[in-house]
């Protein structure tokens, strides 16, 4: 994959998550998820197969936790959770399409009383009381979201002592990257780019105690790169779904993903925290 040379004029607004969870049972949609992660769990992250299988035991979780979710986008992942670890799950996303899918999962597995989801800007308050759960966490979301700050410090709030966070941030600043990069890397929507060593400030100026920030850049590339390439097999049946200038516009997305995490200029980090008091 080459990096995009189309510039901000260009590069327009791409629809990926009204059309992945809109389209979340088509089956060529299944089989981009399957050629890109090996398993699928309905994703639109850059979440590896194998950083998902560690989720639960980074938190901590076990049957009897309640967990909270901000931006679980098709809900697939969660409905595993609860499911593999039997816990309670209770998930918040902006986008009405993935709220209705997730709901949609949740009934046709006999598991609403376990995972429920709601449509919510988690940029704003969270409505649960204090000490309401026991684990929380974001792949690959933040970055999405205005104040992360006053975020981290409301999931600081509605956890109990000991709870852990875990999230991901796949625009933290590596090396120089252009105006048309920034342009094509934003086109999905709304993005906050992180200096380095800027999530870790945050996170203690919240009240967590940093447990780890491991550095996942090669993986978001390694998915980058599949997900087009799996894309692009299927190129017909996906222009057929999303119309061509969106098709390429998601080509263009993902290529300009690969080529910065490739080249290091962008960095993923998984960061995990924990409440101490």
């Amino acid at each position: 994959m080459s990096t995009p040379t189309k510039g901000p004029a260009d590069s327009g607004k791409v629809n990926l998550y009204d059309n992945a969870y809109g389209n979340y049972a088509a089956e060529v949609y299944r089989q981009v998820r399957l050629e890109t992660y090996g398993e699928d769990f309905g994703q639109t992250s850059w979440v590896t197969t194998a950083e998902s299988s560690e989720i639960p035991e980074l938190l901590k979780v076990r049957p009897d936790s309640h967990v909270l979710e901000l931006g679980f986008g098709s809900g697939g992942y969660a409905l595993h959770l609860a499911k593999t670890v039997g816990c309670c799950l209770i998930g918040l996303d902006i986008n009405v399409s993935g709220v209705h899918n997730a709901n949609r999962l949740a009934a046709e597995m006999e598991m609403s009383d376990r995972a429920r989801f709601e449509q919510r800007d988690i940029s704003a308050n969270l409505s649960f009381r204090d000490n309401s759960f026991d684990a929380a966490f974001s792949n690959d979301v933040l970055c999405h979201v205005p104040g992360r700050l006053k975020v981290l410090r409301e999931m600081h709030r509605v956890l109990n002592a000991g709870g852990r966070i875990l999230f991901s941030d796949a625009l933290v600043i590596g090396g120089m990257v252009s105006h048309e990069e920034i342009a094509t890397r934003t086109s999905i929507g709304y993005y906050v780019f992180s200096p380095p060593g800027e999530n870790e400030r945050l996170i203690h100026e919240a009240g967590f105690r940093l447990i780890g920030a491991v550095d996942t850049t090669e993986n978001a590339a390694t998915i980058a790169r599949r997900w087009h390439g799996a894309r692009e097999k299927r190129r017909a049946a996906l222009v057929d779904l999303e119309g061509e200038d969106n098709f390429e516009s998601l080509q263009r997305f993902l290529s300009c993903v690969h080529t910065l995490t490739a080249e290091r200029r962008l960095l993923r980090y998984l960061y995990v925290a924990e409440r101490s008091s």
